[in-house]
């Protein structure tokens, strides 16, 4: 029987996405065994993310520096506009390197069974960058279940009615249908993402 600091440490790491009791015990067991060079480390790399990591201002990226380091990237097309979910939508779409411009982290999608409403999102924040000008295109990149497409629907209507407030502004709006599972970034998923580019200009 292990000591309680050790089940402790297990069920923390259980808590975490893709680990469940049995591979946290091997992790546990394997962060033991290396106790003298794994462990110094992974708390030293934890300590230092915890002490750093902030949400950019800017699109809602977690990261260690506001505005983070893709909203900084001066190699990043300032004119078009990605809108995703949550963070992991857009971690794994950057790393596919299915988009170039910048990105505008919503903070979860429209549900009424869960009692998400428009204001819970960052929709307003998205709707002032827009308001801004210097940005020609909206790529909305909503998964592919009923309310992420609820969403990006909603959003396009509102876009639209920004669109009729400021005469002359010209916005394109085109929609990036992902995988109903987010963060998803299997070579397989992201072929299959990059294969669903819907380009419905409106």
């Amino acid at each position: 029987m292990a000591s309680q600091e050790i089940e402790t440490l297990t069920g923390a790491l259980s808590r975490l996405p893709g680990l469940g009791p049995r591979s946290a015990r091997r992790a546990v067991l394997w962060l033991i065994k290396r106790r003298e060079s794994a462990l110094p480390a992974l708390l030293e790399a934890l300590a230092q993310v915890q002490e750093a990591l902030v949400e950019c201002e800017r699109c809602g990226n977690v990261d260690t520096t506001s505005p983070c380091s893709i909203c900084a990237d001066p190699r990043r097309d300032p004119r078009s506009l990605c809108v995703v979910e949550d963070v992991a939508d857009l971690w794994a779409l950057d790393r596919a390197h299915l988009f170039t411009g910048r990105y505008h982290v919503l903070g979860g999608r429209l549900s009424a069974l869960e009692g998400v409403r428009p204001e819970d999102l960052t929709i307003d924040r998205l709707l002032a960058r827009v308001a801004e000008g210097g940005i020609d295109e909206v790529v909305l990149a909503m998964n592919a279940t009923l309310e992420g497409q609820t969403t990006a629907h909603y959003l396009a209507e509102r876009l639209e009615q920004l669109r009729a407030l400021h005469y002359g502004m010209v916005i394109g709006v085109a929609r990036l249908e992902r995988p109903a599972h987010p963060g998803v970034d299997t070579p397989e998923d992201l072929r299959r993402a990059e294969a669903h580019w819907v380009a419905q200009q409106r």
